[in-house]
């Protein structure tokens, strides 16, 4: 029940033109599901993720560390906020604590994550949160527009 309810909320936060361009994410309910689903099972290794939520239990948005690369000691994070949640701190929150399960509960030594030039929201979000700036990546990376988009990278280390 609660993986149902969870589905739907995040298919219902996902419907919003924002997070369809900058995060490509579920548009039917057996997509979320899957997605949770997915999201749930840290077994391989490769990811850690999390729904961000609030004390009734909506969904605020989703924060993981994927590509995690045990042997490098690195992880990519990645995060999306629903409209009703932005502005509030809800992501470099989410992104804060992350990056400390990363380094305290996994052992990595650097945290990087990657956003559109464009979307200065997540710059913002990648600053809160200590995120160094450490360089722009010139079309690197196509979004949910079909356009080749600069990318700032942004890092943060355990010893940060």
């Amino acid at each position: 029940p609660d993986a149902d309810l969870d589905a739907e909320a995040l298919l219902a936060a996902s419907d919003d033109d924002e997070i369809r361009l900058w995060n490509a994410g579920p548009t039917t309910v057996e997509a979320a599901r899957a997605w949770c689903s997915n999201r749930g099972d840290w077994s391989d290794g490769g990811h850690v993720s999390w729904l961000i939520k609030d004390t009734p239990g909506a969904v605020l948005g989703s924060i993981s560390i994927f590509q995690i690369n045990h042997k490098a000691l690195s992880g990519q994070a990645g995060y999306w906020v629903a409209r009703s949640a932005r502005g509030h701190g809800v992501a470099s929150s989410a992104l804060s604590a992350a990056s400390r399960f990363a380094f305290s509960g996994l052992g990595l030594a650097r945290v990087e994550l990657y956003h559109a030039v464009a979307n200065v929201a997540s710059c913002r979000t990648a600053d809160r949160a200590g995120f160094a700036l450490e360089g722009t990546h010139r079309q690197s990376y196509r979004y949910g527009d079909g356009l080749l988009h600069d990318e700032h990278s942004h890092a943060r280390l355990g010893s940060d």
